[in-house]
């Protein structure tokens, strides 16, 4: 394995997912530490780049979610100041953040999604709402569930089960950023499966089945111990389990993807799996999925961390080379 020599565990950043970076910081910095390396965390802030000029780490694992962690502005920034780091590249980010795009391109690679319709705060000031909201209920039907095509941790994502909840719904999604993604509703079972590529291909984990006690996957229920019960692995079939894993290779492969990432799904009652979203840098907190997903492979966290690190530099020399 590569000598990895000193890392650098970033998170923080300014977005609403902050605190939820810093947690998944701290649980991976601890994990590498455990299996002996030298690990550093620090925030993202407007000393990074001075500091990763003058005090360069050999590696960087960037745990950094939502808007500047995952849209492909650290990876540039990584990229600019020429480090390893674990993770996609640049344009791959942009593509899998952006929901409406990501679903698009994954929907002509023949993988199911539900069908949305996007739009904007201005399209709703300039052509009237109670015109736009009843033609989405006719087109969609309900429920519907209303979030921001950008972003992370639920924020801003409100199911809808009547039309009269639809302008609320609207306003607390454009308080998270726009425009807002309105899909259509589909009934079944909630699952997370994890894609992680140490150097040999992507490889699906065992998927992670989320059953929330208030019946909705919200910030709430994804970072308040005791408030979702999980399976590992999900309560599904045989064949449900093998193509949610297909399904999220698949994903993972078509938008270009490197290292790790991690796509939520819907199973309906026929076992047809539904994409909703793709992660591309997973939160790695108690709560959290893929770590969830990582025990119940057999691994271990941190050992799994330095082998994406190892991957990541081998990574960064075969293209300097």
């Amino acid at each position: 394995m590569t000598d990895l020599g000193r890392v650098l565990v970033l998170a923080g950043g300014l977005s609403h997912e902050r605190d939820v970076s810093l947690r998944s910081g701290r649980r991976v910095a601890e994990a590498l530490r455990e299996v002996g390396l030298d690990v550093e965390q620090r925030d993202a802030d407007a000393d990074l780049l001075a500091s990763l000029r003058h005090d360069v780490p050999d590696v960087v694992f960037p745990l950094l979610h939502g808007v500047s962690g995952e849209d492909g502005a650290i990876q540039e920034v990584l990229s600019l100041a020429g480090l390893p780091y674990v993770g996609s590249a640049p344009a791959a980010c942009r593509l899998a953040f952006d929901k409406p795009v990501a679903k698009a391109i994954v929907r002509r690679a023949g993988i199911a999604t539900p069908p949305s319709a996007v739009l904007s705060q201005a399209t709703f000031r300039e052509l009237g709402a109670a015109v736009l909201l009843d033609a989405l209920v006719a087109r969609l039907g309900l429920p519907l569930v209303v979030k921001p095509s950008r972003g992370g941790s639920a924020l801003g994502t409100t199911v809808v089960r009547s039309a009269d909840e639809l302008p609320a719904a609207m306003v607390e999604c454009f308080a998270y950023g726009e425009p807002a993604l309105i899909e259509q509703w589909i009934d079944g079972t909630e699952v997370a499966v994890s894609v992680l590529d140490t150097g040999e291909g992507p490889r699906a984990l065992p998927a992670v089945e989320i059953v929330p006690e208030s019946g909705t996957y919200d910030y709430h229920a994804r970072y308040t111990a005791g408030t979702t019960e999980f399976f590992v692995p999900a309560r599904l079939d045989g064949e449900a389990a093998a193509a949610v894993a297909q399904v999220a290779v698949a994903a993972h492969q078509t938008l270009g993807l490197s290292d790790l990432s991690r796509t939520d799904l819907i199973v309906d009652r026929d076992g047809v799996p539904w994409l909703l979203d793709i992660n591309v840098a997973p939160g790695m907190t108690e709560t959290s999925l893929l770590p969830q997903a990582v025990q119940a492979a057999g691994l271990d966290l941190g050992v799994l961390a330095r082998e994406l690190l190892a991957a990541a530099v081998d990574r960064h020399l075969r293209t300097a080379g």
